[in-house]
C-alpha cells in the first residue's frame, strides 16, 4: 500500500466536482417528489460498486479493444471539459434519462457514478495510484451519503443562488483539471504513437 495524502485530496476533489452531489440537489428532490423516497443507502452502495468495478477491469476493456490509459485520459478530459461548460454556463448538452428504479437508476447510475465519472477514474489512474483513487471513492461516497439523506435540509440551508454558485466553482475546477489532463496525457499519446513499430 502507497497511500499519499495529497493524491487522495487530489482524487477526492477532482471527484467530488465531477459527481456534483450539490448541484445535484434539486434533481434529487425533484425525483423524490415525482418517484418516491429515495434509499440514500442502496444508491450509495450501488454507485460505488459501479466506481470501484470499473476502477479495476475499466483498463482490461480498454486493453481489449485496442486503447490505452493515456489516450483515454485525453478522451476523459475532453468529456469532463464539457461537464465543466455545463456547470458555469448553466447549459444542458447531454441528456438525461429517468426509470421508476430511483434509487439505482438515475441516482446511482448515471448521477452519481455516470459517464464524466467513470471517464474520470480512468483518466486519473494515469495519474494517481489506485488506493489513493479509492479512498478518494469512498470519501465521497460517504458525502453522496450525507447529502442524500439531507436534501430538503441542505436545499433550504444553500437556497436557490447558493447551489448556482457552488456549480459554477466546481465547473470552473472542473476546467481546470480537463486542461491538466490533456497536457499531462497528451505527451504520453504523442511517444506511443512515433514509437518504434507504432502506427496511427
Amino acid at each position: 500500500m502507497n497511500f499519499d495524502l495529497k493524491q487522495i485530496a487530489s482524487a477526492s476533489m477532482i471527484l467530488f466536482a465531477v459527481i456534483d452531489i450539490l448541484g445535484a440537489i434539486p434533481v434529487v428532490i425533484d425525483l423524490g417528489n415525482r418517484m418516491g423516497e429515495i434509499n440514500a443507502r442502496k444508491a450509495t452502495i450501488v454507485s460505488g460498486a459501479i466506481m470501484v468495478v470499473f476502477l479495476f477491469i475499466g483498463e482490461s476493456i480498454l486493453k481489449l479493444i485496442g486503447l490505452d490509459i493515456p489516450s483515454f485520459a485525453l478522451a476523459g478530459a475532453i468529456v469532463i471539459f464539457f461537464i465543466g461548460i455545463e456547470m458555469v454556463l448553466g447549459i444542458k448538452l447531454s441528456k438525461e434519462e429517468t426509470t421508476s428504479a430511483v434509487s439505482v437508476v438515475p441516482i446511482a447510475f448515471p448521477l452519481i457514478a455516470g459517464t464524466g465519472t467513470l471517464t474520470t477514474l480512468l483518466s486519473i489512474r494515469a495519474e494517481f495510484s489506485i488506493e489513493n483513487i479509492i479512498a478518494g471513492i469512498l470519501i465521497n461516497l460517504v458525502f453522496v451519503y450525507v447529502v442524500l439523506r439531507n436534501t430538503k435540509f441542505l436545499e433550504k440551508l444553500l437556497g436557490p443562488g447558493g447551489i448556482i454558485i457552488l456549480r459554477k466553482v466546481f465547473g470552473i475546477v472542473l476546467l481546470a483539471i480537463a486542461i491538466k489532463l490533456f497536457l499531462t496525457n497528451l505527451g504520453s499519446v504523442l511517444n506511443l504513437a512515433h514509437a518504434p513499430g507504432r502506427t496511427l
